[in-house]
This record gives structure tokens, sequence and C-alpha cells, in this order.
């Protein structure tokens, strides 16, 4: 991985690939299933007139590069399986330079070859991954290739079965990276955790020349401390200074430069605090009541995955006329824009992998795939001032397996990312109709508890409506699901179900009940906006669309939009 790809030398491979779609993986495997090597990695023209080559790249369709091929053509709409894309790209080895192939993200597994070469294999989704290409770049054109797989897999991450469309295809931005030939390939400068002076950084370079003097500036906030890295490339720097504190309200963000002897590379930096004491959240040593909102990472106004800078600004958008100063980006990694506009705007984040559900507990495979995605996603944000939760897990039952699993995980983000908090998202668990206690294992090991309930749409609501919410942990609550579907213009009486006035109404009926648990501290009902599902079959209303959301898949308002940011507004006016 390349920390902050967007502010190197870069040339951009997004635009039309050619394609070609392989369900029975015929381009890699032979008739006994053994890997070809005569795959459509090769790239291979008839070499006369009678020779037989049973694919052609060249006039093969098109895919659009960042997008999911689903909803780029109808045939493709429930495709799971294999897509080979290439690419033609004119580029000539550099003296002194190295040239990386950056993914942003692909769905799910990804093998890639250039010029016939394998690179190397990525699984997971959602997170970035690189290739160096410097050794086999010709002088003339160059040619790349990559089969993505886009099968669910029990021992995946996520598993089989997901209430979100499994999107395939290369979903983010491919880039041809150029860096030095030792570079820095790595930093955190951030705030130590609890405190509002005291700053620390982290600086790794890559290459041959690892041991140099490396130099952190601050300009703006008269920072400017050297160290020496060591054999393994890694330096380490302390400052204090008098930072104005990144927050919603002021969200500030400094230029700082990294430098070594032979690499520079810029970025914009937010410095804050964040931390909790006994059921409260502590943003700057204030306490603070997340005001939030769940998302997909799906495209506001058309069909597909969101990908872009624009994409997240109407999201984030969204968020902020709702009122909120905090989203949950759910349930994996989000691309690298959305975390960026977040710093920008001033939207704290809950940022999520995908251990989802019936994960394979037993796996040892399982926990190091989990755990490779969990380090891609801190590896690219640990920068980013916006992103105060790392969230290891979403609806998982409690077992023995299930909870060494996610201590592990627990673990293993702390090691990474100390500064930050650890949550995940937990069933509620009713004792009787009146009285809901949460007393997962699971909550050992969290800062910040948070608890998915769907009381009035999965569950109804007892009697009087009056709920009694018991904690066996003296930390903080974040309700991270809750509410119902509504079509967008389907109108009716509030006992309706699927009417937008049934769920207004549940929105009240909620609103009223958390505002009497103490130990609340945030929440993120679900959802921004509809999004696509194959779980959700309903003809007529649902038509594979989950429509939980507050907005329609186009971006209409629905009423319970209303109710909640007008509690929003009265929360935010009420300090």
């Amino acid at each position: 991985m390349i920390q902050n790809v967007y502010a190197r030398e870069v040339v951009s491979l997004n635009g039309s690939w050619r394609a070609i779609v392989d369900p029975y993986e015929t381009g890699y495997y032979d008739i006994f299933r053994r890997p070809n090597p005569r795959g459509f990695f090769r790239n291979h023209k008839p070499r006369h007139a009678a020779d037989r080559v049973e694919y052609d790249f060249d006039t093969s369709e098109l895919l659009r590069v960042p997008g999911d091929w689903n909803s780029q053509q109808a045939r493709l709409f429930f495709y799971e399986g294999s897509v080979w894309y290439k690419r033609d790209f004119p580029m000539s080895p550099r003296a002194g330079r190295r040239i990386f192939v950056h993914f942003g993200g692909a769905n799910y597994e990804t093998r890639v070859w250039m010029n016939e070469k394998p690179l190397g294999v990525h699984e997971g989704g959602f997170g970035p991954f690189a290739f160096e290409v410097t050794e086999l770049l010709c002088g003339g054109g160059n040619f790349l290739v990559a089969k993505v797989d886009n099968r669910r897999r029990r021992g995946g991450v996520p598993t089989l079965d997901a209430d979100w469309w499994n999107y395939g295809g290369l979903t983010r931005d491919v880039l041809l990276v150029d860096v030095p030939e030792t570079f820095v390939c790595d930093y955190a400068v951030q705030l130590e955790r609890g405190s509002r002076r005291q700053g620390v950084g982290k600086v790794r370079l890559d290459g041959a020349d690892r041991e140099q003097r490396v130099r952190v500036r601050i300009p703006e906030a008269g920072v400017d401390v050297s160290a020496r890295s060591d054999a393994d490339g890694l330096a380490r720097v302390a400052f204090e200074a008098d930072f104005e504190l990144w927050s919603p309200e002021s969200p500030r963000l400094y230029r700082v430069e990294v430098e070594a002897e032979t690499d520079r590379v810029v970025d914009r930096i937010g410095f804050r605090s964040i931390e909790t004491r006994g059921h409260d959240i502590l943003l700057n040593g204030e306490r603070i009541f997340l005001r939030g909102i769940s998302l997909h990472e799906e495209a506001p106004g058309r069909e597909g995955r969101a990908h872009s800078a624009e994409d997240a600004r109407t999201l984030l958008g969204w968020a902020r006329e709702l009122g909120c100063n905090f989203v949950r980006l759910a349930h994996y990694p989000h691309n690298e824009h959305t975390v960026r506009v977040a710093d920008e705007l001033g939207l704290l984040v809950w940022a999520e992998v995908p251990v989802y559900w019936a994960i394979d507990w037993e796996s040892p495979e399982t926990l190091a795939n989990a755990k490779q995605q969990l380090g891609e996603l801190i590896g690219r944000d640990h920068n980013r001032a916006s992103v105060i939760l790392w969230s290891i897990a979403n609806e998982t039952s409690p077992g023995a397996a299930r909870d060494a699993f996610l201590a592990e995980l627990a673990r293993h983000a702390r090691a990474l990312d100390p500064t930050r908090l650890v949550t995940a998202a937990l069933f509620s668990r009713a004792l009787d109709p009146e009285h809901v206690t949460i007393d997962d294992p699971l909550g050992e090991q969290l800062d910040v508890l948070a608890c998915n309930e769907y009381l009035g749409w999965y569950a109804p609501f007892p009697e009087g409506e009056e709920v009694e919410w018991k904690t066996a942990y003296a930390k903080p609550l974040v309700m991270s699901e809750l509410g119902g579907g509504a079509l967008h213009g389907y109108r009716g009486d509030p006992g309706a179900i699927w009417t937008e006035d049934f769920q207004a109404e549940l929105y009240r009926r909620q609103i009223r009940m958390l505002e009497k648990i103490p130990f609340l501290r945030g929440m993120t009902p679900w959802i921004l906006k509809d999004f696509r599902s194959p779980k959700r079959l309903l003809p007529g209303i649902q038509d594979y669309w989950n429509r939980k959301g507050l907005l329609s898949d186009r971006g209409h308002r629905k009423r319970a939009f209303y109710v909640l940011r007008d509690f929003y507004r009265r929360l935010a006016s009420a300090g």
C-alpha cells in the first residue's frame, strides 16, 4: 500500500477497459481445472489464418472503470463470477523511479498480470492494493489484465449472505503511481490519544536506501521535527503545538509535509482528540452527542456503486442537510474520497470492515483475511481526523469462537492505531417486551457500545411504548441501526406498513424512546438512502431495493427525513 496516492505523480487508468465475461473461468483453467499457461492473461492473437484463439480482447465489449459491471449492462445485473479486464497504456521505464499500479478497490478476488507476467492476487472487495511494475515496463506499449471474481464464499469476508448488492468489478480508481527508488510509503501524523497538544509521527520508507534523515513540518503550527530512520525504514518523531482543533463546527485542516532525503509528500490533516469517560464520548475534551446516519456506498441519482469525490459530496451533503455531525460508513470500507470529503465537511466517521452475520469463526484463513482488510482500512485512513471509530463487526451472535475472533480483531485495531476508539454493532437482547439489556460479551473489548434495534419494524413496541434499556458496561452507547421501510410517494394511514406515514410515525416513536436512555451518546438510523439488495423481493414495493432510506434511491426526501432533521436541529440548538 502507498499512503496518499492522490498526492503523488500518477497516470490515471480510469476509463473504458475491454472486458470478457467468463462464468466458467475458461480463460484461467483448462478442462482438468488446472491453471492454463495459455490463459487470457497472455492476450494472444492468431499467428496465421488457421491459428485457433477463442477470445479477443480488442473486439470485446467495454466496461467503465471505476465502475461495477452489474449496473452497466442489464444482462450482468445478477451476475456473480469472473470478468477479465484489459487496458493498454504507453509508459517507459524512468531512471531512478519506481512505478506501481494501484487499485483503490476491486470486488472480490483480483488476479493481475502485466505484459503476460503475473503481478499478484488480492482478496477483499474494498481495500486498496498495489503491485510494482517497474521492471516489466516496455519501451513501447504495455497491457494490464485483471481477472475480477465476485463470487460469494463461505470463508470470505463478508461471507455468503449479506443485505447489500454484491457489485463486481474494478469499482474504484486504477492509477499508475510514480515514486523515487526509495520513497515514503506510509506515515501517520496525529495527536496522542487524550491529548490536545502532544503530537506523534511515524514515517516508513521503502527502497534500498532506508536509513535517511526524515522531517515532518506543519508550517502553520510551527512544527518542524526530524529523526533518523532505522534499517527497516521506520522513523518516529514527537512534537507539541497549539493546534486549532478539528471539529464538526470548525473542520480545520493543516498542511503537513513529510520529507525524506529522497522523497516528499504533502497532506492535509486535522488534529483532534477522541476518548471516552464513563458513558460519555469526548471530542477535544468536550462531551458530544453523535447525530448520525448510516449509509451504503451507493451512487446518488444513478444505479451502481459510488466511487468519486462528487458522489461523496452529494451523499455527505445530504447527511449535513439532515443535521448530522456523524456518519456510519456501513458495512465495509468506503472509498478514500468519502473520508477525505468528511474531513473537509466536518463529519465524524464510523469506519467498518465487512465482518458481517455468519462469518466462518473457526477458520484461521478467514481471521487472517479479516485482519488484512482491517489493516488496509486503518493503513489508508489513519490520517483522517474525521474517523473516530473503527468498527470490527456487525450483527454477530455470541459464542466462544466468535468472541475469540473479534477479540483478536480488537487487539489488532489497537495495535495498528491506538489513538482511535473501537466499536462493533451488536444485537439488542430483550428479556421481556419492556426491558432490553446490552450484555454481549464482546462489550468487554469495545470502547463504545453499539446496538442495532428495530422496535416497531422487526419487533413490536411493547404496549404503552415504555422500554427500559440497561447495559452491563459503563460505556457510551450509539444506537447504530433503527428504522423501517417506506416507498417514496406511497401515502396512507400511519398504521399502514410501507407508507411514508408509517415510517415517519415509527421515527417519532423511536425518538421518544431514545430520549429516555440515560447512557445513549449517539445514533445512526438505518439508512440515509434506499439501496440495492437481492434479499428484498416484494414486488411493487421493494423490487430488489431496501426501502429503509430516508431518501429514495433517486434522492427524494421521505416524510421521516424531516422528522429526524427536526429532532437533530433541536439537539443541536440545545447544545
